[in-house]
């Protein structure tokens, strides 16, 4: 089956920004929607904003306002702009689509601390 990497996590202080990556080299993401999910330590994967093939997005409300997600085709690419991070914003960040049973990556770890 597929894999799912994601990429562009680390160690930030709060109010800073990453911009995570995810992308395939067996799926490919264009026709499907896409999103993003984050699993603090010792709790259950979260779901934090999807965007649908056309372009159209939708956001849980922990992220809304700070966190962007979009997606390049030509690079089958998702990335999840994060702004003002918070140390509640720490956790291992996933890509996976919401309609299909694809297994999950690695993920990539963020973590937000002074």
């Amino acid at each position: 089956q597929g894999q799912l990497v994601e990429s562009g996590g680390g160690l930030v202080q709060p109010g800073e920004s990453l911009r995570l990556s995810c992308t395939s080299s067996t799926l490919i993401f264009n026709n499907y929607p896409m999103a993003w999910y984050r699993q603090a330590p010792g709790k259950q994967r979260e779901f934090l904003v999807t965007i649908y093939a056309d372009g159209s997005t939708n956001y849980g409300g922990s992220v809304q306002g700070r966190f962007t997600i979009s997606r390049d085709t030509a690079k089958n690419t998702v990335y999840l702009q994060m702004n003002s991070l918070k140390p509640d914003d720490s956790g291992v960040y996933y890509c996976n689509n919401p309609h299909q049973d694809w297994s999950w990556g690695r993920g990539t770890e963020v973590t937000v601390s002074s």
